[in-house]
């Protein structure tokens, strides 16, 4: 994020500490939040004569992928709490928003010599 086309060089140093408290104030609870993705997927068992031996896969099945180092893990996310997963999913990109914006307004306020 570029301090010019997010138009912080414009704001006088409280408009930019009022900023970033409302951006602060915006960030949700991180007790819940999850980092990943949501996938469905279909699986094959591998039973002899089973209905997806012939293609026809199981599921779909829900899955967080999460990142951990240079691999992905996937776990498997019971249906029933499939929407709750993706809501604290959801909420991860409004946290790295908000602290996005945050470093932003810090940076500012840094580059004048007024981080406070």
């Amino acid at each position: 994020m570029s301090d010019k086309v997010a138009g912080l060089d414009q704001l006088t140093v409280p408009q930019l500490l009022e900023s970033r408290r409302e951006v602060a104030s915006l960030v949700p609870d991180l007790e819940a939040f999850i980092s990943g993705s949501l996938q469905s997927q279909r699986r094959r068992c591998g039973k002899a004569g089973c209905r997806c031996a012939e293609g026809e896969l199981h599921g779909p099945y829900q899955y967080l992928a999460v990142r951990t180092g240079r691999r992905t893990r996937m776990v498997y996310v019971p249906a029933e709490l499939a929407e709750e997963v993706r809501r604290r999913v959801t909420l991860g990109q409004s946290v790295r928003t908000a602290l996005a914006r945050i470093s932003a307004i810090n940076l500012e306020l840094l580059s004048r010599g007024e981080l406070s």
